[in-house]
């Protein structure tokens, strides 16, 4: 593996024992490598940890006075270090910051997706798919009016490939939303609608989602703030027919 060729070179660099051009090379590393940006961390913290605890102990003036006999031409040195291990900190400390905040959002996006289809998948294996048993539109939406703190339009299916099941109450991070169940033959389709908040919006649209979690294809956007998510095993392009007439009818 890459970082395997960088962890030995960690420690020299944590103790600004690399030449400059490895240095720059390393940093760069560290910018783009998680692990190894989190044990060079890691040593870091101890070194300082290290460093502050030799301060609960004070040399006599006996001591001192010998230690500056010694190695009064090595201060520039170690004054330049001592400055070194604090600066190193921060800036690896900012590499780990930065190297986090792009993980965490596709992490995140991962495991709400993740979250998605296990609803998706324990709603085909539940006896009582549905709390609101309709193919009618006009009798689903307003099952929902009072239990979610926003409203949606379903679409006209006549003529279409899908039939509508029913929907049920759901939850994604605590926040309520609609779980919708189509068929299309014999393919059962989840179609979860949440509020957009902010937070949501930012894991996912900034960033195209996977087409297949666990084997289901995945389709998401956002209108009218309010965000969409369409999973099941149908074909991509019954998936992208009823996401068609699902974006027809939440633009109106």
């Amino acid at each position: 593996m890459t970082s395997d060729l960088w962890q030995p070179k960690i420690h020299p660099y944590v103790d600004s024992e690399l030449p400059a051009e490895e240095t720059r090379a390393m940093g760069a590393h560290l910018r783009e490598c998680s692990s190894c940006a989190a044990e060079a961390l890691r040593l870091m913290q101890l070194k300082h940890a290290t460093h502050l605890a030799a301060r609960r102990y004070t040399p006599s003036a006996q001591f001192r006075r010998k230690l500056a006999g010694q190695y009064a031409a090595r201060r520039p040195v170690l004054a330049l270090r001592r400055w070194a291990l604090p600066l190193t900190a921060a800036a690896i400390i900012l590499m780990v910051g930065g190297a986090l905040l792009r993980l965490l959002p596709d992490q995140r996006s991962q495991r709400l997706l993740s979250e998605l289809t296990d609803l998706h998948v324990a709603n085909l294996a539940a006896s009582t798919r549905v709390d609101v048993v309709s193919s009618d539109r006009h009798t689903v939406k307003p099952w929902f009016q009072g239990k979610l703190p926003f409203t949606f339009n379903l679409p006209e299916l006549q003529g279409s490939p899908f039939t509508l099941v029913g929907g049920r109450l759901t939850f994604l991070d605590h926040e309520p939303g609609a779980h919708l169940i189509y068929d299309a033959g014999s393919h059962h389709i989840s179609v979860f609608i949440f509020r957009d908040q902010p937070d949501l919006a930012r894991v996912f649209s900034t960033r195209e989602l996977p087409k297949d979690v666990l084997t289901f294809r995945v389709e998401s956007w956002s209108a009218h703030d309010v965000r969409y998510f369409v999973v099941g095993d149908a074909s991509d392009q019954d998936i992208q027919a009823l996401v068609a007439v699902l974006k027809k009818a939440g633009d109106r």
